[in-house]
């Protein structure tokens, strides 16, 4: 897998990524869920930097103009709830992409540390021969992340796969490595270093669905 962290360098992709981590900022779910799509939107241009071109003939009421275009046939899959801002952000830029949206949450065993991840719904093109574009605010084991492409197998087996999240653990990227085939690309606006015992990233931001839509029972 190659790994795209877009943090490594200095951008205004740091001010984004300070503001949701922000604990005051964060009261405000609205700039949350912007700055999420704002994210999105640079993580997926730079992901269109590795995507395939052709050439095209535009006429315009002066002439023409050969462009090089982008030709992958893309499919966005949001991890419900908390990617929805992030996708969002991405489909600003693939705006003609087709979409896929999965469900995938944590059930805690007995309230305690211990939990599993469980995928109760699942809206999918054929994925044959195409782009798959994962997308998941948070990579924190990298559990969801292999729940979610077991749970897509049965949609086709997709040309190539691009992850993309805002913030991931060393130890959930690690693990997603060995889940997904060698040509996969991570995008990712930052790395942190550890997970709690709950499986949280630290220092992370908290819970993103929670901050972009409310708490849940």
């Amino acid at each position: 897998m190659t790994i795209h962290n877009l943090g490594e360098n200095n951008t205004i992709l740091n001010q984004f990524i300070a503001e949701l981590r922000d604990k005051e900022i964060q009261k405000d779910s609205m700039r949350f869920r912007k700055n999420i799509e704002r994210i999105g939107e640079i993580l997926g241009y730079e992901m269109s930097k590795t995507l395939v071109y052709s050439d095209k003939t535009i006429n315009t009421p002066l002439g023409s103009k050969v462009m090089a275009l982008p030709t992958n046939d893309l499919v966005l899959c949001a991890v419900l709830r908390a990617g929805l801002p992030l996708h969002q952000g991405v489909q600003n830029y693939f705006d003609t992409a087709e979409n896929a949206f999965i469900s995938a949450y944590r059930k805690h065993l007995n309230g305690g540390e211990v939990f599993e991840v469980v995928v109760k719904y699942l809206a999918s093109p054929t994925l044959t021969d195409k782009t798959l574009v994962i997308i998941d605010p948070m990579l924190a084991t990298g559990k969801t992340l292999e729940n979610t492409y077991k749970a897509m197998e049965g949609h086709g087996k997709p040309k190539e796969i691009h992850i993309v999240s805002v913030i991931g653990s060393k130890q959930g990227v690690d693990f997603t490595k060995n889940i997904f085939p060698e040509n996969t690309h991570l995008w990712i606006a930052t790395i942190d270093d550890e997970l709690n015992d709950y499986g949280y990233i630290v220092p992370g931001l908290g819970d993103a669905g929670d901050l972009s839509f409310g708490i849940k029972l």
